[in-house]
């Protein structure tokens, strides 16, 4: 655990964190920049979600709304990645323990299985079942979780200023 410390430690004091932590505009900005992110991935990512419980867009083909909005989902994924990692750059050894941020990391990894099991899995057979106004029942579990990841996500986002 020493190591991670250190390693905080010093990100937050390289020119990027400091610049950030010192700025009276660059932390705001990226933070907007960040919120921007939370809607292009968790809107697009939605979408395909509550489709695949059956719950709109029902006469959608489900590969159809895929190639529509999962690109509009990596660009926001994207953009988190890149002002997430601005922002933890300027305040490392603050979320090094923060409960918020942990669960918020931990739901990431979650989520990004969820994503990677439906694409392996469920996604294989999108053919024989994505004209159906119902999924199966995994493709329906896997969007019902992801919603309820990335939800839990913006959550313990928010969690972190307050804890």
């Amino acid at each position: 655990m020493h190591f991670i410390v250190a390693f905080c430690e010093w990100l937050e004091q390289t020119g990027v964190g400091t610049s950030i932590r010192e700025s009276l505009w660059l932390f705001p900005i990226i933070e907007t920049v960040h919120i921007f992110g939370i809607v292009l991935l968790v809107g697009s990512t939605s979408i395909l979600d509550l489709r695949l419980m059956g719950l709109t867009l029902r006469d959608e083909p489900v590969s159809k709304l895929a190639w529509r909005y999962l690109p509009w989902s990596w660009a926001g994924f994207v953009l988190q990645l890149v002002t997430g990692g601005l922002l933890f750059a300027s305040e490392a050894t603050k979320m090094y323990g923060n409960l918020g941020f942990d669960i918020k990391m931990i739901l990431i990894v979650v989520a990004g299985i969820n994503a990677l099991v439906f694409h392996l899995i469920a996604y294989q057979s999108v053919g024989k079942w994505e004209n159906d106004p119902v999924a199966p029942f995994s493709a329906r579990v896997a969007g019902c979780l992801s919603i309820l990841l990335w939800f839990g996500i913006v959550a313990a986002g928010r969690w972190i200023a307050y804890i």
